[in-house]
């Protein structure tokens, strides 16, 4: 639906299904290949369609075996082509971990510079509809640790229409991490969106109080935790990380020495996480610029529960993020 301000409103879907979409446009080389993403039209009908516009040869559906699929997309890569692997959900793409790790993250390195890997990994990832413990998942922590990887989080709606397009251009593999709980999600975003910078960190709202730094579906959470906070004063910055390896640290620490306090929030599990290297650099870099603690606001340790209300308490909602400041805020 457009509006008069040069925006248009769109679920996330729909967001990434036109950035893929056009991917396949701008290049005869590009393909998409995965498990039900043709005659199905994909496990969350992101690639709805696409089959019949674009035929067999670039909408490939593939064999259950995530090491086998992806395995051959590498192959492809390194002969040229410009490959798109969907991972259905992040736990299958452990399957795929050897392909990843010892292969795609390691050919340049090891063939001193000769043989580049461009290929873009997507995997359905996050927490939420109530998918359990076998596919409820924020598993970017891995991946970002491993050298050799450039990693992405679609954490809004504009960056769902663009990184892919910008990931394509990278000559080293990309992962892009996007989030099934906020498929339905609408938003508005301009009618011309097209491809994003994806080297780095955006700030999505100013402010002086503290400094809010999260990626993923931690981003609209902390924006509204953030409006929230404004009604009674606390005027707080809100960072998306949007590019976990390499992380933008200079944007984060600039935001630090400028608000003098942080919070990291993420649906991961706390313990070596995303927060846990963002936490570490801050300390590490910008300690004198803070008057209190950074703070960690993450999943809880514990494999992701079925029930909706015990989904819900296992990862960080609006209210957490604004009692959490709050009570920074406060003890200062």
């Amino acid at each position: 639906m457009e509006s008069s301000n040069g925006k248009t409103t769109i679920t996330y879907r729909e967001a990434l299904k036109q950035g893929l979409r056009e991917a396949l446009q701008n290049d005869e080389r590009v393909f998409l290949m995965g498990e039900d993403v043709g005659r199905y039209g994909g496990a969350f009908a992101v690639s709805k369609g696409l089959l019949q516009e674009f035929g067999e040869e670039r909408i490939m559906d593939v064999p259950l075996s995530e090491s086998g699929f992806v395995g051959a997309g590498i192959g492809a890569a390194m002969a040229g082509m410009k490959l798109i692997v969907e991972v259905m959900t992040v736990n299958f793409s452990l399957l795929a971990m050897d392909q990843i790790a010892n292969n795609a993250a390691t050919l340049l390195h090891m063939s001193g510079g000769q043989l580049n890997v461009p290929i873009v990994i997507r995997m359905g990832c996050g927490i939420g509809r109530q998918l359990a413990a076998q596919h409820s998942h924020s598993w970017e922590p891995f991946y970002a640790h491993i050298p050799g990887l450039i990693v992405l989080s679609v954490g809004t709606h504009e960056d769902a229409r663009g990184m892919l397009l910008s990931a394509l251009k990278s000559p080293d593999p990309v992962i892009i991490f996007e989030y099934t709980a906020m498929l339905n999600l609408e938003r508005e975003i301009p009618i011309d969106a097209g491809a994003v910078d994806i080297s780095k960190a955006k700030v999505l709202k100013e402010g002086e109080a503290i400094s809010i730094i999260t990626y993923g579906a931690g981003v609209y959470k902390s924006l509204e935790a953030a409006a929230e906070l404004a009604t009674i004063g606390i005027n707080a910055e809100v960072i998306d990380l949007r590019v976990l390896r390499p992380l933008d640290e200079e944007t984060f620490l600039a935001s630090v020495a400028k608000t003098h306090r942080a919070i990291i929030v993420e649906e991961a599990w706390r313990s070596v996480s995303i927060s846990s290297e963002v936490s570490s650099r801050i300390m590490e870099k910008a300690f004198y610029d803070l008057d209190a603690p950074v703070q960690r606001l993450c999943g809880i340790e514990v494999p992701i529960p079925y029930p909706s209300h015990l989904e819900d308490a296992a990862i960080p909602q609006k209210n957490d993020i604004v009692n959490a400041v709050k009570k920074m805020i406060r003890h200062d």
